[in-house]
């Protein structure tokens, strides 16, 4: 039974009845999991910790890099799977469940399109996601600040064509406007060999036409030996989507974007007001 075919939340039933039988927990990050400061909710060690009792697994799925959700996420997730780079890399400690890459050829396609696009008056910038590494070339402080934000393993340089690019997880595009009302389309036209994603209200992300983060939780449950029964999925955004074909416990933050208020069974609270915590706490009682 897929969430996008059932009934809108209840509202007299706005949690599953019990007993819950629930294994993994996979949440988005900006807009989801962290507040509106973009800051970790304080008692997510705690609510970790009580899963881990219940012999429930929490994974966050983003599209922020590795290395900056192992920062974020501190020791909490330390045996945890994560999935990367909108869906593009999943890895469960130093194991590499699921990695896509773009061609040379489509990554250059992106670069080049991004430039192009900033000459005609768009305020964009490009960030090549390697797999270990990712890479600026625009080097203002406001754009800097913004990709800091996202990715910790970070190098600028004087040109993103001159790195190696033959493990390119996807290339990221920040503009400082609307992204679907400008420059995602205007990329989706451009570079057709590639899928681009929008991930939030300022960046589209350019990746392999087969990744996404509902294929990257599929991996996961496979790896892992869980159904989407025993899966609760948190989005708020259309990067999130495809998720909710795999997760029988889907749920979308009060925040969330349309689309994903439209496909999800319930509604959880916004993520100013700790959505997902409070959420999987509720989970947890029901519990057998």
């Amino acid at each position: 039974m897929k969430p996008s075919t059932a009934p809108g939340p209840d509202a007299d039933t706005p949690l599953p009845h019990p007993p819950v039988d629930l294994r993994l927990v996979v949440s988005d990050m900006d807009g989801t999991l962290l507040d509106g400061d973009g800051l970790l909710p304080a008692d997510f060690a705690d609510v970790v910790a009580r899963m881990t009792a219940h012999g429930v697994l929490f994974a966050p799925a983003s599209g922020r890099q590795l290395a900056n959700l192992r920062t974020v996420l501190g020791e909490s997730i330390a045996h945890s799977p994560i999935i990367a780079e909108n869906g593009t890399l999943v890895v469960q400690g130093e194991e590499v469940i699921h990695c896509e890459t773009i061609t040379v050829d489509a990554t250059i396609a992106a670069v080049d399109t991004t430039r192009d696009l900033r000459i005609d008056g768009y305020d964009v910038g490009a960030v090549l996601a390697g797999v270990d590494c990712a890479y600026i070339d625009r080097q203002d402080p406001p754009f800097l600040e913004e990709v800091s934000r996202y990715y910790r393993e970070l190098e600028v340089v004087d040109d993103l064509l001159a790195v190696p690019l033959d493990r390119t997880l996807k290339v990221a595009v920040y503009d400082f406007d609307d992204v679907e009302a400008g420059s995602s389309q205007a990329l989706k036209a451009a570079v057709p060999e590639v899928q681009a994603v929008v991930s939030g209200e300022h960046w589209t992300d350019l990746m392999p036409t087969s990744a996404s983060k509902g294929r990257a939780l599929a991996a996961l449950q496979a790896r892992l030996g869980v159904s989407p029964a025993q899966t609760a999925v948190f989005g708020d955004y259309l990067n999130d989507l495809d998720m909710y074909d795999h997760a029988e416990l889907s749920f979308a933050m009060a925040n969330a974007h349309p689309g994903i208020q439209a496909v999800a069974r319930w509604h959880a609270p916004a993520n100013t007001e700790s959505g997902v915590l409070r959420t999987i706490d509720a989970l947890l009682e029901r519990m057998g």
